[in-house]
C-alpha cells in the first residue's frame, strides 16, 4: 500500500536540502521553503513513490532484472535486504565505474569471481601452496566487496534504482548513456532529468529512506516475482 501524505510527513520525506544547494528543474516539485530548507510537496512526493512502484512492479512480474544501487552508509542494509527477497542485484559497497558501460569486461572478471569461488567450495584450491592459497584467498576478498552483489547478472540490467542520484551519480549517467530506465529517489540538490520515473523526496533521513524502500520492496513481493531470492540463488551456485 502506497503510504498516505500524512505518513510521508511523518516520516520526514517533505525536507530537501537548503535553498542555495537545489537545482531548478526540482522546483516544480517544491512546495516552498521553511527555515532555508526546502519543503517537498508532499503530493507530488506520493504521486512519484505510485508511478515508481508501478513501473518496478511490471518489471518484477516480468522476471527482468532490476539492479539497486546505493553507497549511503545508512540506506545499505535496507537495499541489501530488499535485492536479497526480491531476488534482484546490487551495488552497496563501491561503484565499479563501467559495470555497465563497459559491461564486456566486467563479465570477464566476474567469471574470474565466480571460478575462483568456485575453487573454494569444491576443494580444488588444495591443489596450491598454501602460499598461493593465501593470496587467493585475498584477491577473493575484495572481489568479494566488489562483485557479490552482481554475481548473477548474466548481463545488462533491464533497469537500475539509484537511492541518491548525487552520490551516485556515476551509476545514473552510465545507466542513461545505455538508455536503462532508471529509477530512484531525487531529493531537492538532484537533476531529474535522466529518471524514467523518480520520488521527490528526502534522500537523507533514516525514517523517509525506510518508508519508501519498505514501500517498493513490499509492493514488488505482491508481484509474484519469477526471481529466487538473492541468498538463495548463492548457495545454490
Amino acid at each position: 500500500m502506497i503510504p498516505s501524505e500524512k505518513q510521508l510527513l511523518e516520516a520526514a520525506c517533505h525536507f530537501g536540502h537548503r535553498k542555495e544547494k537545489w537545482n531548478p528543474k526540482m522546483a516544480s516539485f517544491l512546495y516552498g521553503t521553511r527555515r532555508g530548507i526546502h519543503i517537498f510537496d508532499l503530493t507530488k512526493t506520493r504521486e512519484g513513490l505510485e508511478k515508481t512502484c508501478r513501473h518496478l512492479k511490471k518489471l518484477q512480474t516480468e522476471g527482468k532484472t532490476i539492479l539497486f544501487v546505493t553507497t549511503k552508509q545508512h540506506s545499505i542494509p535496507m537495499v541489501e535486504n530488499m535485492a536479497k527477497h526480491l531476488g534482484q542485484p546490487m551495488v552497496t559497497k563501491k561503484w565499479i565505474s563501467g559495470l555497465l558501460t563497459n559491461w564486456s569486461t566486467l563479465k570477464r572478471r566476474l567469471k574470474y569471481y565466480l571460478d575462483l569461488q568456485r575453487s573454494f567450495q569444491t576443494g580444488e584450491i588444495e591443489k596450491y601452496t598454501k602460499k598461493e592459497q593465501t593470496s587467493l584467498r585475498k584477491k577473493l576478498a575484495k572481489l568479494d566487496i566488489a562483485l557479490a552483489g552482481v554475481s548473477k547478472m548474466s548481463g545488462l540490467p533491464d533497469a537500475v534504482f539509484v537511492v541518491d542520484a548525487i552520490r551516485d551519480r556515476v551509476a545514473v549517467l552510465e545507466a542513461a548513456k545505455l538508455k536503462i530506465p532508471l529509477f530512484g529517489i531525487c531529493d531537492s540538490n538532484a537533476d531529474p532529468d535522466c529518471f524514467t520515473s523518480f520520488i521527490p523526496a528526502n534522500d537523507d533521513a533514516v525514517k523517509s529512506l525506510s518508508l519508501i524502500l519498505s514501500t517498493i520492496e513490499n509492493e514488488l513481493l505482491e508481484a509474484s516475482p519469477k526471481k529466487a531470492p538473492m541468498d538463495e540463488e548463492l548457495v545454490a551456485a
